[in-house]
């Protein structure tokens, strides 16, 4: 196929524009036949989303349709439809870039609104929360309360175990079974 070739349209094609431009709107179909996967290969070339590629493939041929009286027959008609597609392309990522800067302005404009609020409840949660937790601490049994708290203070498991006169595996265990306490304590006292 020589390169002329390449940019003319069949005898086909430009029958059924004369058709649809005579008053045949039923000829055009033809034409999205006939064109339809041009069309969306070239649109599947720049969209991620086969579901946007059909709309805005739809989009093109209804405005093909409703322009085909400027159609110029000395082009190809292939091209012409990538130019719309061109078009509709562009009107679809500026709306879609509009759409994003609204999004983000929008969650920033909410966010303003809400931070004081939110770092508020957080605060509040944060000191509800520790003072349960104190509280609980103190209710524990003598020698669970001494490991958590020596936890708490940074002492080691060995020398918290010399100082009980036990083993380290045992400071371990009474840790262990004081941090369930302390959490069943706390989700009580909070919720």
């Amino acid at each position: 196929m020589t390169e002329s070739e390449e940019y003319t349209d069949s005898d086909e094609t430009k029958q059924a524009i004369q058709k649809v431009l005579s008053g045949d709107p039923e000829a055009f179909r033809f034409l999205v036949r006939e064109h339809r996967l041009m069309l969306r290969s070239y649109l599947g070339s720049q969209l991620h989303h086969g579901d946007v590629m059909d709309d805005i493939a739809q989009e093109v041929f209804i405005k093909a349709f409703h322009k085909l009286d400027q159609y110029d027959p000395d082009r190809n008609f292939s091209a012409w439809l990538r130019g719309i597609a061109r078009n509709q392309l562009l009107m679809h990522f500026r709306t879609l870039g509009r759409r994003k800067a609204n999004e983000a302005k929008f969650r920033e404009e909410v966010y303003e609104i809400i931070r004081n609020d939110l770092e508020h409840s957080y605060q509040q949660q944060s000191t509800d929360a520790i003072e349960a937790l104190l509280r609980c601490i103190n209710e524990l049994p003598d020698r669970m309360r001494k490991v958590v708290r020596a936890g708490l203070d940074g002492v080691k498991a060995q020398a918290m175990a010399e100082e009980l006169s036990t083993s380290v595996g045992a400071i371990y265990n009474v840790h262990y079974r004081a941090n369930e306490l302390l959490r069943e304590c706390v989700r009580k006292e909070i919720g």
